[in-house]
């Protein structure tokens, strides 16, 4: 199964711990107190992890990971033996179940999942049968970021078609799901609708993104080239993911987000055990996922990230800056979320966007 992109594909991926080839059944049994977690390297820092790691009854090597299918292609050849937790985004925890490479988790036995935000105790991703596969972690938006001193007024989704004025300044990213998704919100849409989109409603984005692409300056792919294009003016607003906007705002630009009413696209990503963990393995696996719902890991993460847990755990300890960094001054916001899940034709939605680009 080849997955989408990921949004953090920017980030630099390094070795760390064992080699993957070396964690199989013999390199475990040399070190059985030894957890391996894959991951990204964003959430596995030393500092993050040093009380859960203090009183010295578990070691712990990272395994980390550059794109979601790495990870998916490492577990189905074999890796589910070698690994006790992964990372994968809520809406790609199908794939694994599919696969049966997780096992169900018994959340009686993760005390902090009861401190789930709403939004992720009622979602129906990341479960299968009515049993949590992969439990809601951390999370953001992708929001518009843009240059509030080149721009009039904060922009909504509109802008990126019917825009005019910027025309040449805009860009979105180069990806079929979030595209298609933004023009479904722009149309009107229903977000029940969205996923399960029909012929006509599809060639009704077919016809607005075509508009659309006649606006942009570039379909990006590369956060740190869309950061460039803002610094320089050359883009004024784009569909972006939160980074530039700290980034160029701590550079000195006059930097707006807007998150339009008719929808934000929100990611999250869960954490999932290998169907193959047992006994005292997974009974410690189960307490590093709960440490990594709790208040001490949420505290390090909102700041060092700054991403938000899916949990309320850290939240009374975190300054107002520092809940409005991660969207958790006001929680309402979840209320406009569009979460991305796997459309049933999504072999037509890329086949579309192929030709809008091509046109």
């Amino acid at each position: 199964m080849d997955f989408p992109i990921h949004r953090r594909n920017f980030l630099k991926t390094i070795a760390a711990g064992a080699a993957f080839g070396a964690l199989g059944p013999l390199g475990r049994a040399q070190a059985a107190e030894d957890l391996v977690w894959m991951t990204w390297e964003n959430l596995a820092k030393d500092d993050y992890l040093k009380a859960f790691l203090a009183d010295g009854k578990v070691s712990l090597t990272k395994n980390f990971i550059g794109t979601d299918d790495e990870q998916f292609a490492k577990l189905r050849a074999g890796g589910a033996s070698s690994v006790d937790l992964i990372t994968p985004g809520l809406d790609k925890v199908e794939y694994y179940t599919a696969s049966g490479l997780l096992q169900p988790i018994d959340l009686a036995k993760v005390p902090n999942a009861a401190r789930l935000y709403e939004t992720f105790k009622t979602t129906k991703l990341g479960k299968k049968d009515g049993q949590t596969y992969g439990i809601p972690f951390y999370w953001g938006i992708n929001p518009i970021v843009y240059r509030a001193d080149l721009m009039d007024a904060e922009p909504d989704w509109s802008v990126f078609f019917e825009g005019d004025k910027y025309a040449g300044k805009l860009a979105m990213r180069d990806y079929a799901l979030e595209a298609i998704m933004i023009a479904a919100l722009y149309l009107g849409i229903p977000r029940d609708r969205m996923f399960q989109m029909d012929d006509a409603e599809l060639a009704e984005v077919k016809k607005a993104l075509m508009a659309q692409k006649k606006l942009l300056r570039t379909y990006w792919n590369s956060i740190a080239d869309l950061t460039n294009l803002f610094a320089s003016g050359e883009v004024v607003c784009a569909f972006s993911w939160v980074p530039p906007y700290y980034d160029l705002k701590a550079r000195g630009l006059n930097m707006g987000m807007a998150k339009p009413k008719a929808g934000v696209i929100g990611w999250c990503d869960t954490v999932a055990i290998p169907a193959g963990v047992t006994g005292e393995r997974l009974d410690d696996t189960l307490s590093l996922v709960n440490y990594l719902l709790g208040p001490e890991y949420g505290a390090k993460l909102a700041v060092g990230g700054p991403y938000a847990q899916s949990t309320d755990s850290a939240l009374a300890g975190l300054s107002e800056e520092q809940r409005s960094k991660i969207f958790t001054n006001d929680l309402s916001i979840m209320n406009s979320f569009v979460w991305k899940e796997n459309p049933a034709r999504y072999n037509d939605w890329v086949a579309l966007w192929n030709e809008v680009k091509a046109s």
